[in-house]
């Protein structure tokens, strides 16, 4: 089956995304994906999933108005994976009224939710729908409090809920882009019907 997906060009973790669902889409087999930078909203025409990359959701939330692709995203059609600020930018609810939010997923979601830089870490966590624990990357990561309308909870830590999926969309509060693991992106593609 051929698969068009994109990862969202604005700022973040753009080519580490890139890489992602290159080697995702190998390990399942499949010869005839195209992963593509998405940097203007026809960009978005023919895609079946999209990765909005994590970076600093204030700065990104400006750039998708100032780019035009507020309503793009809100209406695309395909499935969404979105880690960390992605992730803030997904959610119906944010405690930052800076963030113009895609309200695509019911879910509660606080921004830097461990602090700075510094309180970055690393962790093996539960993931629903893997076999083995995920070596999840959180940098200045958020954390859903509650999930809501068909939003479903899929990893959950001491500070809250890290990861969760809604039909075709998965949010994840860290970074699987940054490690070799690519179950989480394959996940995804899975719930794309690949």
């Amino acid at each position: 089956m051929a698969v068009k997906l994109g990862v969202l060009a604005l700022q973040g973790d753009v080519s580490e995304h890139l890489q992602a669902f290159e080697r995702a889409l190998s390990a399942m087999g499949i010869t005839e994906g195209k992963v593509m930078a998405v940097r203007s909203p026809p960009d978005l025409s023919g895609l079946d999933g999209l990765a909005i990359p994590g970076g600093e959701s204030t700065a990104i939330s400006r750039l998708i108005q100032k780019n035009g692709f507020y309503e793009t995203l809100a209406t695309f059609k395909g499935g969404i994976f979105a880690t960390c600020a992605g992730m803030v930018l997904m959610a119906d609810r944010v405690d930052d009224p800076r963030v113009h939010t895609l309200g695509l997923m019911g879910m509660t979601v606080v921004r830097n939710a461990f602090g700075r830089q510094k309180e970055s870490f690393e962790a093996d966590i539960p993931v629903r729908g893997l076999e083995a624990p995920f070596h999840a990357v959180f940098i200045r990561a958020p954390v859903a409090t509650a999930c809501r309308n068909g939003s479903s909870e899929l990893a959950r830590i001491d500070a809250g809920i890290v990861a969760v999926r809604k039909g075709k969309h998965l949010a994840l509060a860290f970074h699987p882009e940054l490690g070799p693991d690519t179950r989480l992106h394959q996940l995804f593609l899975q719930g794309l019907g690949v």
